[in-house]
């Protein structure tokens, strides 16, 4: 028998089950949602909080985490695929979807947290382990000790191109955008480096939650004394949460009394409601009011005037949603369901009009950062027909007179300036009204006389306005 026959045997290495991690399993579940459905992470990830909560598992520091795991990763994705990119051997679309969730969730770890080193590995291995199975955890520890070799500014040197060579590259590489998006904002700024790159940063930072105080059902005093809040920047009605502040646990949000608004959303149907008229001012239309945000705004101020509201919306479970938000109003409203492009009501039937039109949501990737990886230049072509289709009917109906706000949610030239131009010249009896005197205090509202709010410069969502009165 050989000396090799003879050498005992080295015992075999006990299976260790893999340790589950709930945070890292629910943030790892919400990114799959996000990726395999299309869903939205801020209507994905708080029934899992909610539901981990229930079950015991989540105290509010591991929902603080699982949020900045989520969001973070998201919002620095194209980012981290850069890194990644760098370290495999594979171009990234042959890695496995599942596989670049745990890889970018642990470099979000270790190049966007305070998450100590080998604890950010270790953890994300551990659930590798635990979703994937060892021999893939395997390449995410091998990937991810390569990450962890550079923090990220050396990270951007590696991976970014130079500003000189290529700025719209350099910056969607270093803010994390697509380079369609970061051409099409620096565009609507108007040039400029610091600009961009303060809006882009902007982008990327975590939005406040910032609540309406419905006129005539709550106030802002009611709010602030009850609440972990400060008054909000701009709008008279709005109060702004402490970092960590839950809207589910404020009564008044529970009520209906007042809701999750963001400010630029509230100074859109401000200035609309506030806009001179001639004539009397008793019948107003949202003609797209889901989900019901400035629709129950406008609604409580048309009250206070003796003053209806009709909220139209096109998709039946978001007017559902309108009814909700407007239950209770003081004053007189209807909900309809209705397509406003074909409109049920007569010509010239109101006197103020919103119509906060569907936009590629340009204007909120701080909200809804995963937005800016599924729009493309081309649904542009989809928007444009559909934006100035439903600005032709606000001005058909409004009457002789009335004011027509047109709004939407992107700071894309072609969603905004270009969309409100061909409407003017095809209307001759239409005439642009200044809006921004209708903000008052805020500041760096441009020429005018539409307003363009931006996250940089104001805190808000980058919210479009153009004030349009009919003539004749």
């Amino acid at each position: 028998m050989s000396d090799q026959s003879q050498r005992p045997r080295r015992p075999a290495k006990p299976y260790r089950r893999p340790q589950k991690d709930p945070v890292r399993i629910l943030a790892f579940e919400a990114l799959r949602a996000v990726d395999e459905r299309d869903a939205y992470a801020n209507l994905v990830l708080p029934p899992l909080l909610r539901k981990a909560r229930e079950k015991g598992d989540f105290d509010a520091r591991d929902a603080a985490l699982a949020t900045e795991l989520v969001y973070g990763t998201l919002r620095r994705q194209g980012t981290y695929d850069a890194v990644i990119a760098a370290c495999v051997d594979r171009p990234l679309r042959e890695v496995d979807p599942p596989v670049l969730d745990v890889l970018s969730m642990g470099v979000h770890q270790l190049l966007g947290t305070r998450i100590p080193t080998h604890a950010a590995v270790s953890a994300s291995v551990e659930l590798a382990r635990v979703v994937l199975g060892d021999g893939r955890a395997k390449f995410v520890n091998a990937v991810l000790r390569k990450v962890a070799q550079n923090d990220l500014d050396g990270w951007i040197e590696k991976v970014a191109p130079p500003y000189d060579e290529d700025p719209e590259d350099h910056l969607a590489v270093v803010h994390s955008h697509p380079r369609w998006v970061v051409s099409a904002l620096w565009d609507s700024l108007g040039g400029g480096r610091a600009g961009i790159e303060e809006l882009l940063a902007a982008d990327n930072e975590r939005p406040e939650v910032t609540l309406v105080a419905r006129p005539g059902r709550a106030t802002t005093e009611e709010l602030l004394r009850e609440y972990a809040a400060v008054p909000g920047h701009w709008s008279p009605f709005a109060v702004r949460l402490a970092e960590g502040g839950e809207p589910g646990a404020v009564r008044a949000v529970h009520e209906g009394r007042a809701g999750v608004q963001d400010e630029g959303s509230q100074l859109v149907a401000l200035a609309l409601a506030n806009a001179p008229l001639d004539g009397p001012d008793a019948t107003w239309l949202d003609g797209c009011a889901g989900p019901g945000g400035k629709a129950a705004l406008l609604a409580a101020l048309a009250a206070e005037r003796g003053a209806a509201l009709l909220a139209a919306e096109k998709q039946p479970h978001r007017a559902g949603l309108v009814a909700r938000a407007l239950q209770g109003n003081p004053g007189p409203y209807q909900v309809v369901t209705a397509d406003g492009t074909r409109p049920p009501w007569r010509a010239g039937s109101f006197d103020r009009v919103l119509m906060d039109v569907p936009c590629t949501g340009l204007g909120a990737l701080r909200r809804r950062p995963e937005a800016r990886w599924r729009r493309r230049p081309e649904d542009l072509d989809t928007f444009g027909p559909l934006q100035r289709a439903l600005l032709r009917t606000a001005l058909d109906s409004v009457r002789v007179g009335g004011v027509v706000g047109y709004a939407t949610c992107s700071p894309h030239l072609a969603e905004t300036r270009a969309v409100v131009t061909d409407m003017l010249k095809q209307r001759p009896e239409t005439e642009l009204i200044d809006a921004r005197p209708l903000l008052p205090g805020v500041p760096a509202l441009g020429e005018g006389p539409d307003v363009q709010l931006w996250p940089h410069l104001h805190g808000t969502d980058a919210m479009y306005l153009a004030l349009i009165r009919r003539t004749g």
